[in-house]
């Protein structure tokens, strides 16, 4: 649910604002190329918490998700929007064009999910503690994610497709520092 927050609010805000659209069509496959695999693979290959055994088992009566962890999906996919939003007023009131601040839009919007990722691995442990756990499946999805992510921002045609001016190393460093000051607070 977290995921999903960001990429409405991102598809719906800047209309709202009669801004240009900070998401396209191709956006939201590329973002759903990271969610699916990451739901459908990491999860399920995530080792089960440590003290699993220690706790009584679910109402069958209770819903699948409960309202605890709804809240809280939705207060880390608003606290997200609210980042990712952030840098596109941000970068279009700086006046770095439509292309620009699409690109460091996106670029957070990644890290960010990347990041929401790697924070609701375990709610007991830190990521910190969870990279220390083995998950193939974590590492080709953060793998293949920074590398398509490279890809459409550095090769001239997908940056086209995309729609986005190239960022610098510096721009880009942001864009990482912005995504993972997202989840920061859930963390600590």
């Amino acid at each position: 649910f977290a995921i999903h927050v960001p990429i409405a609010g991102m598809s719906l805000l800047p209309v709202l604002f009669k801004w240009p659209l900070a998401l396209l069509p191709v956006h939201i496959l590329f973002l759903e190329l990271i969610i699916d695999p990451a739901c459908s693979t990491i999860f399920e290959a995530e080792k089960e918490e440590a003290d699993v055994m220690n706790r009584p088992p679910r109402n069958p009566n209770e819903p699948l998700f409960s309202r605890r962890n709804m809240v809280l999906s939705v207060i880390q996919g608003t606290v997200v929007l609210a980042v990712v939003f952030a840098v596109y007023a941000y970068a279009l009131y700086s006046g770095w064009g439509e292309a620009k601040a699409r690109a460091l839009t996106f670029t957070t919007l990644i890290v960010a999910n990347l990041s929401l990722i790697l924070t609701n691995r375990s709610w007991s442990r830190t990521i910190l503690e969870t990279l220390r756990t083995p998950n193939t499946a974590l590492w080709l999805v953060l793998g293949g994610a920074s590398s398509f992510m490279a890809a459409v921002l550095y090769v001239p045609f997908l940056r086209s497709l995309f729609r986005f001016e190239a960022l610098s190393a510096a721009e880009v460093a942001n864009c990482v520092g912005a995504g993972l000051l997202s989840i920061a607070w859930f963390e600590v």
